[in-house]
């Protein structure tokens, strides 16, 4: 049995400090009239080995409570207790019965058998140790970027995905081989930060099977990997096991983006469970409205941090730099950033102490910081957050065009301005392509499969009668929902998803690629499987070999994006690089529902890393982009070009492998006999066939 010494300890810095004579302990609360600091001989433990009151005036400075704790040992386990009033009005919601966690715990066990009256997650001891064997960051330009989305469970957990550690960071790694053929430089994880996944969501109205929280967009312990992620029950395995991830991806230039959550917790509205911050002060935490036990709720989650509270930044200030420095993460996407950047009222501030503190923090300062740009409470901020050091996801992108290839009339203009980089949203600010973040599809939302397969959403297994996730997806189907064994549909439905592909590689700015979209990956028309810890979620490797033919093409669009530094570079387009005209040749009506249309690309980029440029081919690389989302083929007229002529790189509307040539494959486009399109198609011709 644990023989415990205990002494004053230091408020600083907050959380535990392993130190020569013991552990320090330091936890914040302002408002709380006693606190108790448990320790527990393990995690399950159900009694606390020691009980410790900070009560006393050597425990408090300020509102920090502490104590330095001696003869623990790696992977025993702490929570802590809070006494004071029960007053939600007044934003005291104290309650010693509860067991709370360290809110800058590094690891926490989770009950694996809990009941609604009865949550025990604990914090533990662990050790950070670990031999990162000299890899750090790959420190990618943005301009080299290419980003997979996927889910660190679902990405692996099938039985069908080839690894050893199925559903866990190691299983991550053991995808290296596949990422690399991919082209992917940098992978989003969707959040890994701990959360609660054990109580059921809810129940599918058709099994009446229990749902679970899937995506962990409800963080409960902001410093600490999810456990259920390490191949382990081991105490702190999970942290050496990311780390290892980290370690491997990094060794193979892969750097890992963490979709990070410090909008809301799990805590939720007033009557959600209390695991943490409301507990240890509720009225400095969260925002509130007239009442305090009213919460506000941009997040659509129950609550909100008060994100722009001095203590409240210093925390996520904390986390961050922990996350980057400790963990070696390369960047992160900030779950409905607007939420960032309002005051204690809600109000959204013009400069935001907490935005401008990520932005310009020194450990930070080589990070990637993506932004989702928008909130729950009406705010949609896309091509003007907080300054030129944040990406964005760029909503637009992903809209506009969807709807230019489904054929919406009007959309001609709107889809050109997302292939140049978005300069109607991001020059007016002072921001460069690289600060958008193009997407077709991601987790929220249709998979590309579902965008051309689906109409509808299929929601109904969330318990939520069908309410939830948009209701509008900008899809189609093409004949029929759902399924389809009727060949032509198919078909067309494979030329969309091409298209869609295509217009993602061709585009300035940063592509994003949702997991699974390469190898039509489906979630059977649910747009918002959140609670769908199942095959909905799960990827299907053995799609990989059924529908060989997309995986090759994909491959080979991003490894011809990788060799044509035009279509990445970080500025926008001057008016003398780009051309556009008409399939007559005339200059394009933008105000007509224009379908067809094209442009060609000239620019001093278009020369760099050409194979033969010291052979006299000033033009080699000249770029021609033909663009038909019409229901009929069409035909161009192609502008001149030097003497060495049009030679096709891809068309949608071919079948493999002519829909996506290498250099040695690639025929002569007669110029004076124009070019014919097939019906919903885009095609790419350089001026070369040596060009890349």
């Amino acid at each position: 049995m644990t023989t415990v010494r205990v002494c004053a300890g230091r408020p600083s810095p907050l959380g535990v400090q392993d130190r020569h004579d013991g552990f320090n302990f330091s936890v914040y609360s302002r408002h709380a009239e006693r606190v108790e600091l448990l320790i527990f001989e393990d995690a399950t433990s159900e009694s606390p080995l020691a009980v410790i009151d900070l009560s006393a005036p050597e425990h408090r400075t300020g509102d920090v409570w502490h104590a330095l704790v001696g003869g623990l040992r790696w992977g025993q386990a702490y929570a802590y207790r809070a006494f004071g009033r029960w007053a939600p009005v007044d934003g005291k919601r104290f309650d010693g019965a509860i067991e709370l966690l360290d809110p800058r715990a590094l690891a926490v066990w989770i009950d694996p058998c809990p009941t609604p009256g009865r949550r025990r997650h604990r914090s533990l001891l662990v050790d950070q140790s670990f031999d990162w064997q000299g890899t750090t960051h790959p420190r990618r330009a943005w301009s080299e970027t290419l980003i997979y989305e996927t889910h660190v469970r679902g990405l692996t957990i099938e039985s069908g995905s080839g690894v050893a550690h199925r559903g866990t960071f190691l299983g991550v790694a053991e995808k290296l081989p596949y990422l690399q053929e991919l082209g992917i430089t940098a992978i989003e994880l969707m959040p890994v930060q701990a959360f609660d996944d054990i109580l059921p969501t809810g129940r599918d109205p058709s099994s009446g099977l229990p749902l679970f929280n899937y995506w962990g967009y409800n963080p409960i312990a902001l410093f600490a990997p999810h456990s259920h992620y390490a191949s382990t029950h081991e105490p702190g395995s999970e942290l050496r096991e990311f780390k290892t991830m980290m370690r491997d991806l990094h060794r193979n230039g892969i750097e890992v983006i963490l979709d990070i959550v410090f909008t809301h917790t799990a805590e939720g509205g007033d009557n959600g469970p209390t695991f943490s911050l409301r507990g240890l002060d509720d009225s400095i935490y969260y925002l509130h409205g007239n009442t305090a036990c009213n919460y506000l709720d941009y997040s659509g989650c129950g609550n909100t941090l008060n994100c722009n509270h001095p203590v409240v930044r210093d925390y996520i200030m904390d986390c961050l730099r922990y996350w980057r420095a400790d963990m070696q993460v390369d960047g992160f996407r900030f779950d409905l950033a607007s939420i960032l950047g309002r005051d204690e009222h809600g109000g959204l501030l013009s400069n935001a102490p907490l935005l401008e503190c990520i932005a310009q923090d020194p450990i930070l300062r080589g990070a990637k910081l993506i932004a989702e740009a928008w909130d729950v409470g009406g705010a949609y901020q896309v091509g003007c957050f907080a300054g030129s050091r944040w990406a964005e996801w760029n909503g637009c992108f992903r809209d506009d065009v969807r709807r230019f290839w489904r054929g919406d009339p009007g959309m001609a203009g709107a889809f050109a301005r997302r292939i140049c980089g978005s300069p109607d949203l991001y020059s007016r600010t002072g921001k460069a392509p690289i600060n958008s973040i193009n997407f077709v599809a991601s987790h929220d939302g249709f998979t590309l499969n579902d965008i051309v397969t689906y109409t509808t959403k299929r929601n109904l297994a969330n318990g939520e009668n069908n309410r939830d996730g948009p209701d509008d997806s900008y899809s189609a189907n093409y004949g029929v929902e759902g399924d389809s064994k009727e060949l032509h549909i198919e078909q067309l439905r494979l030329r969309q998803i091409k298209n869609m592909l295509a217009t993602l590689a061709i585009s300035r700015g940063v592509p994003m690629l949702l997991g699974g979209d390469e190898f039509r990956r489906t979630q059977l028309g649910n747009n918002n499987p959140y609670c769908q810890d199942n095959a909905v979620s799960w990827y299907d490797w053995g799609l990989v070999e059924r529908n060989a033919e997309l995986v090759r093409f994909t491959k080979k669009l991003f490894e011809w994006r990788r060799r044509s530094p035009v279509l990445s570079a970080d500025a926008f387009y001057a008016p003398t690089e780009m051309r556009w005209f008409a399939p007559s040749g005339a200059d394009p009506d933008w105000e007509k529902s224009t379908h067809a249309f094209g442009c060609v690309i000239d620019s001093p980029l278009c020369k760099k890393g050409e194979p033969d440029a010291a052979a006299g081919q000033p033009d080699a690389n000249t770029l021609c982009l033909l663009f038909n989302a019409s229901e009929a083929a069409v035909a161009f007229r192609l502008p001149a070009v030097a003497s060495c002529g049009w030679h096709l790189v891809m068309d949608t509307s071919l079948p493999p492998p002519r829909d996506i040539l290498d250099s040695a494959q690639r025929l002569q486009i007669d110029e004076t006999g124009g070019f014919t399109l097939g019906a919903r198609a885009l095609a790419l011709l350089c001026c070369g066939a040596a060009a890349p």
